[in-house]
């Protein structure tokens, strides 16, 4: 079948001549020697063809687009955001709603976020380097140099202020182990910084009481369970609250009560949905500050006085905003609100504003405020399409199909404007990471961009394990049920296949991190019915992946994936490997990957990559030098989406 291109992109899209097919599995083209190797900036390509002028033309259309993310209010009220001027996202501050953006921080590298000293216009930020996740803490003003609080070679995370702004905590790990600290320190004084105590596992600071006698600290037991203790800071003795191991559960933005006499978090625990609680820490009683709800609560905040509460439902991967009366118990009205994904929601020191930010289908992220007062909505920040027309952009359509067991299984399906509507296109399947991730109906220049210039249909399904639809979802694909979601994704091209606008000759699986697993286990089931895959620093075997993840994260993904060093574990890692199945992949495959990835280590890659070339099976190979667990540099970013379409065009027969 012929390409989609409709008439608005013709004088874009002169780049989509003809390029080569992809050469036949062959033994003689498996060898080390016939490797094409080239250097573009910090990435090795290899058997990557030279990418065309007109690629990268329609590259930049959807690449030059910025966005604004609230990071947090200063006492005037005027607000600290994250935005790209350049290469990387920085720190920059908005005086007023529509003020321009005063650029505050340079760096290289992005900034990962920033939070205010209380009561002042200092802040806190963090950035890592080349995207090795080993954090480290700075701390600035709206002028001046920022100074180092944390110690080279460490990983420091949850900058937590206490409400005077004199007390700072933050977790942080050392290289070789997978414990944690907690640190303390004046902001005024970065030479008090100390030790507070020295944790087991994952902890962090989730609160500081009122008094700076003690801090509520969390302790990630997996994805799925938290445990809670009090630090005494005077003693340095950590006491767990008995009633957060009880029973396996979620505690989340966990924060004392107004009071110091309870725990206010966003919990799972006797239900299926996570709510809003308040615990008792004495006796741990639990009273729900939200109603009963169908859907996960995923983010909430309390006016510095204790009056305001201000909570988001997750709703089928929408965002819906609630404001209560803590007093009377009354809900607020509220005016209409971008339908969306919210990515801050955070009340002004004074009470008087509550930020949102906001994503869309069709827009990149901005920042409003609600006037506590009037009710009013103003907008703060109008970041710039690019060269995109918002009109062409597609809205994702909610749909499910059913999987092998009777599940019903959520997905978004963005499809190409313009086209008639029996038209059958060619189909991305784009899985999520996590895996206790979920896709969402927010911002995706990937999605957009596909369903425009390739003329394809993206899907992207929540395979069970996603989150977002409750504890019993999340749970069905742990340990030995892994491949049950490699299943639901068979039962998606079985639905594909019985849809008269799609094309189930020319499917591709695409996916990074646990979704770049997800795309490497479809190929060893599904070649037959795909035309290739894209696998972004994918798990390629789960025994090694655990073996040689950094060893912060190590235990966390044992609880999720199950323990390599358990001999009936091992067996089921070594039966659903895609590295002990590749040699069921016989289509061609794209495999990325950053050199500095603590996550998913470069081994994942490297390893897959040189069986598929054993086997004769095509492979191309793009490894940044500069990258970690993402490709968050621009022009690095840029390179990856233009080999993508280069690659995906040939799996489509363009």
């Amino acid at each position: 079948m012929s390409r989609v291109i409709r008439p608005a992109l013709a004088a874009a899209l002169l780049l989509l001549s003809p390029l080569p097919a992809f050469a036949q599995p062959s033994p003689a083209t498996s060898g080390a020697n016939a490797v094409q190797v080239r250097q573009v900036g910090t990435a090795r390509l290899e058997n990557v063809p030279e990418i065309p002028d007109e690629v990268r033309a329609a590259v930049q259309r959807y690449q030059n687009y910025r966005e604004a993310r609230f990071q947090d209010w200063l006492p005037d009220g005027s607000m600290l955001i994250t935005t790209r001027f350049g290469t990387t996202n920085q720190v920059h501050h908005v005086a007023a709603p529509g003020a321009a953006r005063t650029q505050l921080t340079f760096f290289g590298e992005p900034v990962a976020s920033a939070v205010t000293v209380p009561g002042t216009d200092r802040f806190i930020l963090s950035r890592d380097t080349g995207g090795d996740e080993w954090f480290q803490l700075y701390l600035r003003g709206l002028t001046g140099q920022a100074a180092q609080l944390t110690e080279p070679v460490t990983r420091n995370q949850q900058p937590v202020f206490s409400r005077d702004g004199r007390l700072l905590a933050w977790s942080r790990a050392v290289r070789g182990s997978a414990d944690y600290a907690i640190l303390v320190a004046d902001p005024a004084d970065p030479a008090s910084r100390r030790v507070a105590w020295q944790g087991t596992g994952a902890v962090g600071p989730a609160a500081i009481s009122s008094d700076n006698s003690r801090i509520l600290v969390a302790r990630g037991i997996s994805n799925r369970e938290t445990r809670l203790s009090l630090l005494d800071l005077a003693s340095g003795t950590a006491r767990p609250l008995a009633w957060s191991a009880a029973e396996p559960a979620r505690y989340e933005n966990a924060r004392f009560s107004p009071d110091g006499r309870a725990v206010i978090a966003i919990t799972n625990r006797g239900s299926d949905v996570r709510r809003l609680a308040e615990i008792d820490i004495a006796s741990g009683a639990v009273r729900h500050l939200s109603p009963e709800l169908r859907w996960d609560i995923e983010d909430y905040d309390i006016s510095r006085d204790g009056r305001l509460l201000a909570y988001a439902v997750n709703e089928e991967g929408f965002s819906r905003v609630h404001l209560l009366d803590r007093t009377t118990g009354r809900e607020l009205a509220l005016p209409d609100l971008p339908r969306g994904v919210l990515n801050a929601l955070k009340f002004s020191p004074d009470g008087a504003r509550l930020a949102l930010g906001f994503t869309t289908a069709t827009t990149a992220g901005d920042v409003w405020s609600l006037d506590l007062a009037d009710g009013s909505l103003t907008r703060w920040t109008a970041s710039e399409p690019g060269d995109l027309d918002p009109a062409r952009l597609a809205e994702p359509r909610l749909v499910r199909f059913t999987s092998f067991d009777g599940l019903s299984v959520p997905a978004f399906v963005y499809r190409p404007t313009g086209i008639p509507a029996d038209r059958r296109t060619p189909v991305i399947v784009d899985i999520h990471g996590g895996p206790e991730a979920q896709s969402r109906p927010g911002w995706n220049p990937g999605a957009q961009y596909f369903a425009d210039v390739l003329g394809a249909t993206v899907i992207l399904p929540n395979v069970r394990g996603s989150d977002g639809y409750g504890t019993r979802y999340l749970n069905l694909d742990n340990a030995e049920k892994r491949e049950d979601s490699v299943r639901d994704i068979g039962a998606l091209l079985d639905w594909i296949a019985q849809q008269p606008d799609l094309d189930p000759a020319r499917v591709a699986v695409y996916g990074q991190s646990y979704g770049g697993y997800m795309s490497l286990a479809s190929m060893t089931h599904f070649s037959d019915r795909l035309v290739g895959g894209v696998n972004r620093y994918g798990i390629s075997d789960f025994a090694t992946f655990l073996q040689n993840t950094e060893a912060y994260r190590r235990d966390n993904r044992r609880a999720e994936y199950g323990d390599e060093r358990d001999p009936a574990m091992r067996a089921v890692f070594e039966r659903i490997a895609p590295m002990n199945n590749v040699h069921r992949i016989t289509r061609p495959m794209l495999v990325m990957q950053g050199a500095n990835d603590p996550r998913v280590p470069q081994s994942e890659s490297d390893q897959i990559v040189a069986r598929l070339r054993e086997n004769g099976v095509e492979a191309w190979y793009v490894l940044f030098a500069d990258e970690g667990h993402g490709f968050l540099k621009k022009h690095n970013n840029d390179l990856r989406r233009e080999v993508e379409t280069v690659f995906l065009r040939r799996l489509f027969g363009e």
